[in-house]
C-alpha cells in the first residue's frame, strides 16, 4: 500500500484527543519533508509524556479513592479507563512502528 493510499485512509479520520498532536506529525511524516521526522518524534515524545501524565492521575484518584477522599468515585474508572486506553494506542502504534521497521529491514536490494 503506498503512502498516498494511507494518506486517503486516514483523510476523514478524527482524532480522540488522547495521544495529541499524533495526527499532525503523522501526516507531516507522510508529506516527506525533512523537518518532520523531529516533529515525529517530539510528538511520539510527547504523546508518551501525555500517557504518564494520564497514568499519574489515575493512580493519584485511586489514592484517594481507597482513602475515602475522593467523592465521585467515577472519577477514578473515567481516569483509568482513559489511561488503560492510551497505553494501549500508544502500545498500538509502537508494535506498527516496530512491524514496519521488521519489514524494512528484511527487503532485499
Amino acid at each position: 500500500m503506498s503512502i498516498e493510499a494511507v494518506s486517503a485512509l486516514t483523510s476523514g479520520v478524527s482524532g480522540t484527543g488522547y495521544v495529541s498532536g499524533l495526527t499532525s506529525a503523522v501526516a507531516s511524516a507522510v508529506s516527506g519533508s525533512a523537518e518532520s521526522d523531529s516533529a515525529f518524534a517530539s510528538s511520539l515524545a510527547s504523546a508518551v509524556e501525555n500517557v504518564q501524565g494520564l497514568q499519574s492521575n489515575a493512580d493519584a484518584l485511586a489514592v484517594q479513592a481507597v482513602t475515602g477522599d475522593l467523592e465521585d468515585v467515577h472519577q477514578y474508572t473515567i481516569a483509568a479507563t482513559e489511561a488503560s486506553v492510551t497505553l494501549e494506542l500508544v502500545s498500538a502504534v509502537r508494535n506498527k512502528a516496530v512491524e514496519a521497521f521488521t519489514t524494512i529491514m528484511n527487503m532485499q536490494a
